[in-house]
């Protein structure tokens, strides 16, 4: 009896000793299970929140980059013009009119922005007053040379134009031909077509602020001739006009116009399709019509 006493007492220590091992292996395998998973909810989280931070560095960059993103922040679009008739010019109220001017506010009130119109005093920095952002748009009867081409971003063309000679009505018969130009001092606009026509020419000129400029020189007699826009003199020499002792005679070249912004601007394809939907619904005509240019206007 007492060997079976025993004997029963031994077989109870052993098992007592194997339970005791298998439920300190069962709690390590769990605890073991549960950091794993505390970790890899913490890497997913910080795979999360860093993608989550990728995405806003690429928005923010993005709105960098988009000339639309930086006028609407800052609620106005800076319009670069100069005192260009029919394109830009001023009423007796001050306020600025013309083709150009009134396409240009029409373009700003789609951006859900307010247009500035800002002169351009010297029409030869226009590309770094762009790139300076000291304004958003070359928005002035721009010819669209491969020089502009090259160094903005540019709307399709909206206007045909060429440059032509401006001279006294009174002598206007002694210049109808190239040839006749030889020998005349001429004002051109500084930087402008006009001026890049009479350099290719070899002809003599003093180069002057604008083209409206050119007009007074030429009235005054400090010059013999004047290069400026076709649709800026129809509008401001001849009869009934301010200048009604000038004319114009030879047509020197011919030419389109188009708008500029800095380069890689998402505001120029934005900019052709206003003018798609402005001509498609007889806005451009009727602008067109306003200030007598229809008849050059160009299909969009």
């Amino acid at each position: 009896m007492k060997k079976k006493s025993l004997l029963a007492l031994l077989l109870a220590a052993c098992m007592c000793l194997t339970l005791t091992a298998c439920g300190s292996s069962s709690t390590t395998t769990t605890t073991t299970t549960t950091t794993a998973d505390s970790s890899a909810a913490s890497d997913t989280a910080a795979d999360d929140s860093a993608a989550a931070d990728d995405t806003a560095a690429a928005d923010e960059t993005e709105d960098a980059d988009s000339d639309l993103a930086y006028v609407q922040n800052k609620g106005t679009l800076v319009i670069g013009i100069t005192d260009f008739e029919p394109m830009d010019y001023q009423d007796a109220d001050g306020n600025w009119i013309g083709f150009d001017a009134d396409m240009a506010a029409a373009f700003a009130e789609s951006l859900g922005v307010t247009p500035e119109f800002q002169i351009i005093a010297d029409w030869d920095n226009k590309v770094m007053e762009l790139e300076g952002k000291t304004i958003d748009v070359v928005w002035n009867g721009m010819t669209l040379t491969d020089e502009v081409k090259s160094a903005m971003e540019c709307s399709n063309a909206y206007f045909n134009n060429a440059q032509v000679v401006v001279v006294p009505a009174d002598v206007a018969d002694q210049y109808q031909t190239v040839e006749d130009l030889e020998g005349l001092l001429f004002a051109v606009e500084n930087g402008s077509a006009g001026m890049a026509e009479i350099e290719a020419l070899g002809l003599d000129y003093t180069p002057v602020q604008d083209q409206a400029t050119t007009l007074l020189e030429v009235s005054a007699g400090t010059a013999d001739a004047a290069v400026i826009d076709y649709l800026m003199a129809a509008a401001m020499v001849g009869e009934g006009t301010s200048y009604d002792k000038l004319t114009y005679t030879v047509s020197l070249n011919s030419e389109e116009y188009g708008v500029g912004f800095r380069k890689g601007s998402d505001l120029a394809e934005m900019l052709n399709e206003f003018f798609s939907a402005s001509y498609a619904d007889g806005t451009m005509q009727e602008i067109a019509e306003r200030y007598n240019i229809a008849d050059k206007l160009i299909e969009q």
